[in-house]
């Protein structure tokens, strides 16, 4: 299949390359179906493409990269949706916002992530309730941090 994509042109793809994000997004609800695309070679980001809007998509990052310590509870109800066990591979995205022109404050919405169970293509944005995590995290300022860390 191929979809004609706003941001990356034609973009052929098979039913194997895409996953299923269980109802929808946060005040998306009707795009479900995405493709994760990487951003550049040796880039920490990705973009998630909906195959059903080719207008639309969002970049991503594992937050693990600025923040080693994310391991957010997942809801046991979260976890049966996505067929979750202790060994399920998974794949945790944190959606990354850029203001224009001023990358430096970038930030990464750590209290709603992405989470995918790599196995059966399933995903589900979930609401965190962990006081830790914000809708605005800095990501440079976590590296910052990160970096004072390793260099005491």
């Amino acid at each position: 299949m191929i979809i004609q994509s706003k941001r990356f042109g034609a973009v052929e793809f098979t039913d194997d390359d895409a996953f299923i994000i269980e109802g929808g997004l946060v005040g998306i609800p009707d795009l479900r179906k995405f493709l994760v695309i990487s951003h550049k070679p040796d880039s920490p980001f990705r973009w998630i493409q909906s195959v059903e809007d080719p207008e639309f998509a969002f970049l991503v990052m594992d937050p693990v990269l600025f923040r080693p310590d994310y391991a957010p509870e997942l809801p046991d109800d979260v976890a049966e949706q996505l067929q979750l066990t202790d060994e399920t591979p998974r794949i945790v995205y944190a959606i990354v916002s850029i203001p224009p022109g001023r990358p430096e404050e970038m930030t990464a919405n750590l209290a709603g992530p992405i989470m995918l169970n790599a196995e059966k293509r399933i995903a589900r944005q979930v609401v965190l309730e962990d006081d830790r995590w914000t809708t605005r995290h800095r990501i440079l300022d976590e590296l910052d941090e990160l970096l004072k860390k390793v260099a005491a």
